[in-house]
């Protein structure tokens, strides 16, 4: 059996919080913008391996609506390299049937960017091989107060508020929820990203830095996502009794 047949049912939704450029310029004696450029350079293989493996939507985490804080040079910088990855690499993706997707704000991105990203929208939206959401000024608490702000102004009745129409007034709205949500670099903690849409996802923190997180390793982590018993909240029936015995529940039990 091949890795692909594997994998083929694994995970619909992948989500990356690319963590650890930084640090993997710093071991390597190199400035800060160095591990950008190559965490940016590594997007396409992995998005690659993720077409490969059957994955249909891949949410890559690129700046956060806390990383306007970082030094100005910085932030110019990662403008600088998202503005030429969309100049380099739209032809391309085009062409693989890639559709882009951005989530997060755009009104705090300078105007020629923020035309760049619409024009790459744009021409990429009838693209069905797999969707690449690009979260750039995403924040996840930021994300769930724009959703309740457009249903205020939609003017909705409170009593026909449900998670279901929250999810549709959410950046990834017709979008699966993860399944898997991986954080290179190590650091245990989710840093507020996809809040709503993660409810039920499964975790895989690496200690590998982003620029080094390929093939391999995601192959490795969405083998032990397979190997998950999710329950989603519930239980499964009698999973731990022998084979034809059956337990009566008493719900009046502590």
């Amino acid at each position: 059996m091949t890795e692909v047949q594997q994998l083929e049912h694994a995970s619909r939704h992948v989500a990356i919080i690319m963590d650890g450029n930084g640090r993997w310029a710093k071991a390597r004696g190199l400035p800060r913008l160095a591990g950008h450029r190559a965490g940016t350079e590594n997007i396409r293989p992995v998005l690659e391996a993720c077409v490969e493996f059957g994955i249909e939507y891949l949410t890559i985490w690129a700046f956060s609506t806390e990383n306007w804080t970082r030094p100005e040079m910085e932030v110019r910088g990662l403008l600088r390299i998202l503005e030429r990855m969309i100049q380099r690499e739209l032809g391309e993706l085009h062409k693989q049937g890639v559709k882009l997707r951005h989530i997060g704000r755009l009104d705090r991105l300078p105007e020629r960017l923020q035309k760049q990203v619409l024009d790459a929208i744009e021409l990429t939206k009838n693209n069905d091989r797999i969707t690449l959401n690009v979260g750039f000024d995403y924040g996840g608490r930021a994300e769930i107060v724009q959703a309740v702000r457009r249903i205020v102004r939609e003017g909705i009745p409170p009593e026909q508020v449900d998670e279901e129409l929250l999810s549709r007034h959410m950046y990834t709205a017709g979008q699966p929820d993860p399944d898997l949500i991986i954080r290179t670099g190590g650091e245990l903690r989710t840093s507020g990203f996809m809040l709503w849409q993660s409810a039920y996802s499964e975790y895989y923190v690496t200690p590998t830095f982003w620029p080094d997180f390929g093939r391999e390793e995601l192959y490795e982590a969405l083998v032990a996502f397979g190997q998950r018993d999710r329950r989603f909240g519930g239980i499964k029936d009698d999973y731990d009794l022998p084979y034809g015995e059956s337990r009566d529940v008493d719900l009046d039990e502590g």
